[in-house]
């Protein structure tokens, strides 16, 4: 994954040093306010939620552990720190779902996760990378939040 990173910086600073071009629409109070770099881009913690070793089968017991994991994703999105949050279809990795944490290191995302009872409970097992992506991608909550009819 690191070598993936490295590369995919790499390409970027090479595109960014032989095809230069400035940005008519460049909004550089935007970009600072999102911590954009140069590219319009910022690191974040992407989090796999995999199948863990609990399967916890009383429904009481699920349900309540699973109300707070929407609980806690509503906290982190009101601390602007949640940016994506979503299932996967079932599939052969066990992959249950993600995360795109608004932070840079792996320790401020651990702690935000510690609050997540399904994660605490080992029903979800959390893996963490360093993902480069777009300072924008915040902005889009803000529509988000606006299209939603019910919540779990």
């Amino acid at each position: 994954m690191k070598k993936l990173l490295f590369f995919s910086i790499l390409l970027f600073a090479t595109i960014h040093i032989v095809g230069q071009t400035n940005n008519p629409n460049f909004d550089e109070a935007l970009a600072k306010s999102l911590g954009a770099d140069n590219l319009g881009m910022k690191m974040y913690v992407l989090v796999i939620l995999k199948t863990g070793s609990n399967h916890v089968t009383e429904k009481l017991k699920r349900d309540s552990l699973f109300a707070g994991h929407f609980a806690n994703i509503n906290r982190l999105v009101k601390l602007k720190k949640m940016i994506v949050a979503g299932p996967f279809e079932k599939n052969e990795q066990s992959y249950r779902g993600i995360f795109i944490l608004d932070v840079t290191s792996f320790e401020e995302a651990s702690k935000l996760l510690e609050a997540d009872p399904t994660i605490k409970e080992k029903i979800f097992e959390p893996e963490m990378f360093q993902w480069y992506g777009s300072a924008a991608l915040p902005e889009y909550l803000n529509a988000a939040d606006k299209i939603w009819r019910s919540k779990p």
